[in-house]
């Protein structure tokens, strides 16, 4: 079978796609998922600005800076594009998490409370340095706090 012999036999059911095209179209307009907080965040961009303004700040904290402590440059890169990867596919986004889940990724780091609210302090700052909408504020906000379960021992 040559290709012109199996275009003649897909022609007619090209045709008849294209005939039913714009009714699928038009089905999928009106029935419109709402956008995804990764989108409404700003996208991969967005996320990586937020976690390059973030990382640095928790990195120099006299109290949290002790979980980077002798690390080498690749492993925090590393860390670095999981944490990304992680909130974009969290979010909504088209990456997938390859890392281990937030339980084993902090066994054994003493994360306490103290932790945490220095955490969340540096993160609002962040937010806010961003100038996020109350939304987007709170889905995030929202979203890392029902992380804190499995972080803080």
């Amino acid at each position: 079978m040559n290709i012109r012999h199996i275009a003649s036999l897909l022609r007619p059911y090209l045709l008849a796609l294209t005939l039913l095209l714009p009714q699928f179209s038009h089905a999928a307009d009106s029935t419109q998922q709402p956008a995804s907080l990764y989108s409404r965040l700003g996208g991969y961009d967005a996320v990586t600005a937020v976690v390059n303004d973030l990382l640095p700040r928790l990195m120099a904290d006299p109290q949290l800076g002790r979980f980077w402590t002798n690390r080498g440059t690749d492993g925090l890169l590393r860390e670095k594009q999981l944490l990304v990867n992680f909130i974009v596919s969290a979010a909504g986004g088209p990456l997938l998490y390859t890392g281990r889940d937030m339980v084993v990724s902090h066994k054994g780091m003493k994360i306490s409370e103290s932790d945490w609210r220095i955490f969340m302090g540096h993160l609002h700052a962040t937010l806010d340095k961003f100038k996020l909408p109350k939304r987007e504020y709170a889905d995030v906000i929202g979203f890392i706090d029902s992380q804190k379960p499995l972080m803080v021992e």
